[in-house]
């Protein structure tokens, strides 16, 4: 065509020569079925994002959908340890199956896969992005409602493999009252925008603490900013999880799936509105 740029996302004519930009999305292994697939982030570590993801979990299982975690934090993985799982995955020629809880939340992460769970995990960026990237096209997710992708905190190669590489419905965004708020959900809110993947909400975890007496709200780590913050950046305010001595114990035994989470109502009824 006369005066062609060869730049098509900025021209509406249909000829013959026009190519669309190629997805970047990695096809799921042939035998998965997940309907949904979210992201849990911060923009900085610390903050309990596993915890959220496991209890987003676990709450979802309750609701009764069928849910599973891939542990994307390839070198700080946690997930494994809060559901009391030791026993390593298998596979197969048709690919590795996740390692079931014993609520059935089926599990991945790379603790599954090590001869030692204590084993450190030097790899970098490039190695760990394929790890993430295997995770999920060569692991038999088994009829999943719901997979919740744990990812490590800030922009770095991994958050942006699974942006890319994975069919998110959305994220959800993680902070806490005593961190630099706005500074963390803005880094997450901008990735998100620049990747064109839905925000579904932010979740403050160790918001407040409920005294054991007399049931007053104590602001152990400062004054919540969360719904200030959300408000600023458009994001809904799904929950606040309190700090409470109860969720330490059920996570250090490997005993999450015993907690009853009724702080993280509003996150549910978000993702089963999807």
């Amino acid at each position: 065509m006369e005066n062609c740029t060869h730049d098509c996302s900025s021209c509406g004519e249909n000829c013959p020569s026009r190519s669309e930009p190629e997805s970047m999305l990695f096809p799921p292994h042939e035998l998965s079925s997940a309907k949904h697939v979210i992201g849990v982030v911060s923009g900085k570590g610390g903050v309990g994002k596993s915890l959220v993801t496991s209890l987003m979990a676990v709450a979802m299982n309750k609701a009764g959908h069928r849910t599973g975690i891939l542990d994307a934090d390839v070198t700080g993985p946690s997930i494994p340890k809060v559901f009391g799982v030791h026993e390593q995955a298998v596979g197969s020629e048709y690919g590795i199956y996740p390692v079931k809880s014993r609520q059935d939340i089926q599990l991945m992460s790379v603790n599954l896969m090590l001869e030692n769970e204590t084993d450190p995990v030097a790899w970098r960026g490039p190695l760990i992005a394929g790890v993430v990237k295997q995770f999920w096209s060569d692991t038999v997710w088994m009829d999943v409602d719901y997979l919740f992708v744990d990812m490590p905190p800030g922009t770095g190669d991994v958050p942006l493999t699974v942006f890319q590489s994975l069919p998110l419905d959305g994220i959800i965004i993680v902070t806490s009252p005593q961190d630099p708020v706005s500074m963390i959900v803005e880094k997450a809110v901008n990735m998100a925008r620049l990747m064109n993947v839905p925000i579904l909400g932010m979740v403050e975890n160790m918001s407040y603490l409920l005294c054991p007496d007399c049931g007053k709200r104590i602001s152990v780590f400062g004054e919540s900013k969360a719904e200030a913050v959300a408000q600023k950046y458009g994001v809904a305010l799904l929950d606040q999880i309190p700090v409470d001595p109860a969720i330490a114990s059920a996570c250090d035994a490997g005993e999450i799936e015993t907690l009853d989470a009724p702080w993280l109502k509003r996150a549910v009824d978000a993702l089963e509105a999807l």
